[in-house]
């Protein structure tokens, strides 16, 4: 009985990684890329490779004729092939337990080249030990280093969670509606992408950060649900977990409150992790952004460690040496971090240590370890013994501390509890741990500036019990902000919006917006909301994130068709590029490129 392939076309049967022993005895038609050829004598075996998966073909003189043969040995990496054959069980012996179709194997009668390949300038197949090329290489050849299985494998994956996403939106009465890509520059917390316009020379639109004030005009339009598989544009300094373009699984809904928010987006984190195979509980546990900051020095904590920070200010006591009393009398606190078995950390360990505190400003790390005949190190000194009686402790125990104001040391102590949960020896407690971060500051210093900018974007609502300090002390309010984290990794923002026109103008004027300009940008904005506003929140998803750590990678360049550099250099393609200068007159545009000093 044939068994039917949902792939099959008028020039192949199956795809080659699906076949398996239910197909055996079958005649088949297979398409794809050769991705290693083993040559024994009479006998030539090729692996073949599509995006299923490989599978093993055999050409032998006992059903192969003697040109099919001939030209599979003389066959290169990546040229493209069309073959026919019968599906045979491979020899006991010959079976290859690491290959989905490890059992069987093709017995080729026609093979016909039908994409002939150059010498690949990356390697496409590589054995277990052997590294990969230099990423600017891969990238390079992007279309080569999509062709290795564990992208492929990450592509397929990135699709079934839209799929998924999408299934969840829907089914929960969201609708999927676009918003555009050409729109209107505002603020969102970095540079735009701006685009000239050409029939309105000196005019530019700007490529959206996100469709936040769309998707809230949405909702006073009546829409209630809304959610987009959306593509953002931001241009700002790259890292390793941040591309200039990028997706989010974005939504907005009406007559919410942010707890309705979190537990629609609950339910799609769920299905996605259930599609990765992973099942995940809910309601996700809930901290403070001031009890985050105490307890883990930072915002996005991976709770799947312990090391919390603890204040032992109270604990110093006369004998402490006279520069931690010092730095506690301007106002610092003593935050310290006890290590179970820390102990057993080399000096060079508590050096690396040390060197992440000073790299993030704390002046220096305070360390001391439990041993049997008592504490010891630079820290039990400088602590005295009568502190370190009161921080106690267990034979064994190491502990690291600094001093400092809350802006330098808690952040500071942050990262090196990040760095003692990077160690080998402190496996996590947990697979998967996910929180909400709630009632962040709704203003933030900018240390560049000395100027007070929004902690998520201008369009947040204080907090209702805040909201009498708007005009007084406007850095005291909470916002109605909320944070998806997952084992150290913010998936995703989302806030309850201001729906009072003067409330928004306000917070514009807080943010020192003149008064034309806040018409001239946010009109359309505060218009739309006298027009009738219902209470409205919403979320966004970083999906490529998501997909990034679902595959298990650490780049996000490996779950993107076609990623850009951190220097924002999309090498394979070779954009950004110059264009000439009639494309510019077109445009009324004149460029002058200012000498790097």
């Amino acid at each position: 009985m044939t068994v039917a392939s949902t792939f099959a076309t008028s020039r192949r049967s199956h795809l080659c990684g699906e076949l398996r022993e239910e197909h055996v005895g079958e005649t088949v038609r297979l398409g794809g890329w050769v991705h290693r050829t083993r040559s024994l004598g009479s006998i030539v075996f090729l692996d073949l490779r599509d995006r299923a998966g490989l599978i093993q073909a055999a050409c032998d003189p006992r059903f192969s004729p003697a040109d099919v043969i001939a030209a599979a040995d003389r066959l290169g990496a990546e040229t493209v092939v069309e073959v026919d054959g019968v599906v045979a069980r491979r020899p006991a012996e010959m079976v290859n337990k690491d290959m989905g179709t490890g059992t069987i194997e093709l017995q080729v009668t026609a093979l016909r080249i039908v994409g002939p390949a150059v010498t690949p300038a990356i390697p496409v197949a590589r054995g277990k030990d052997e590294k990969l090329a230099a990423e600017e290489l891969r990238l390079k050849h992007r279309i080569l280093d999509l062709r290795r299985p564990e992208l492929q494998a990450n592509m397929i994956l990135r699709h079934r969670l839209l799929q998924v996403a999408r299934h969840a939106m829907s089914s929960h009465g969201f609708l999927e509606i676009e918003t555009p890509i050409l729109t209107k520059t505002t603020p969102e917390g970095a540079r735009d992408y701006l685009v000239p316009s050409r029939v309105h020379p000196g005019e530019f639109y700007a490529l959206p950060q996100s469709p936040q004030i769309y998707k809230q005009l949405l909702m006073v339009a009546g829409y209630d649900r809304y959610f987009q598989i959306a593509r953002c544009f931001r241009d700002e300094d790259l890292r390793a977990d941040r591309q200039p373009e990028f997706t989010q699984i974005d939504l907005e809904c009406a007559f919410v409150t942010q707890e309705d928010v979190q537990a629609v987006v609950e339910r799609v984190l769920v299905a996605l992790w259930k599609e990765a195979g992973h099942d995940i509980a809910i309601p996700f546990q809930r901290l403070s952004w001031s009890t985050s900051m105490e307890r883990f020095g930072i915002d996005k904590p991976d709770l799947r460690y312990g090391f919390e920070l603890e204040n032992w200010t109270a604990h110093v006591q006369g004998d402490a040496a006279t520069f931690v009393h010092d730095g506690i009398t301007v106002g610092g606190l003593l935050r310290g971090i006890r290590v179970p078995g820390g102990a057993a950390l080399s000096r060079k360990d508590i050096d690396a240590l040390a060197a992440t505190a000073k790299s993030n400003g704390l002046g220096g790390l305070l360390w001391a370890k439990r041993t049997e005949t008592g504490w010891e190190g630079q820290g039990a000194k400088a602590f005295g013994a009568g502190t370190m009686e009161k921080i106690g402790g267990v034979i064994g125990d190491l502990i690291v501390a600094g001093v400092g104001a809350d802006s330098v040391a808690l952040p500071a102590m942050g990262q090196v509890r990040l760095e003692l949960t990077r160690r080998p020896e402190h496996a996590p407690a947990t697979a998967h741990a996910f929180c909400w971060i709630v009632d962040f500051p709704l203003f933030e210093l900018d240390a560049a500036s000395g100027e007070h900018t929004p902690s998520h974007h201008p369009f947040t609502s204080p907090h209702p019990d805040d909201v009498h300090k708007l005009e007084s002390v406007p850095w005291e309010c909470r916002a109605m902000h909320y944070d998806a984290v997952y084992n150290g990794n913010e998936l995703g923002s989302g806030s309850i919006r201001i729906t009072d026109p003067a409330v928004q103008e306000t917070i514009f004027r807080l943010l020192k917006v003149p008064a034309e300009e806040i018409q001239r940008r946010f009109g359309f904005l505060l218009d739309g909301l006298a027009a009738g506003a219902p209470p409205h929140g919403g979320f966004a998803l970083g999906f490529d994130r998501i997909a990034m750590l679902l595959a298990g990678s650490t780049s996000l360049r490996d779950v993107i068709a076609f990623p850009k550099t951190t220097a924002a250099r999309a090498l394979f393609e070779g954009a950004p590029s110059p264009v000439s200068a009639r494309e510019l007159a077109a445009l009324n545009i004149a460029v002058s490129i200012k000498e790097q000093s």
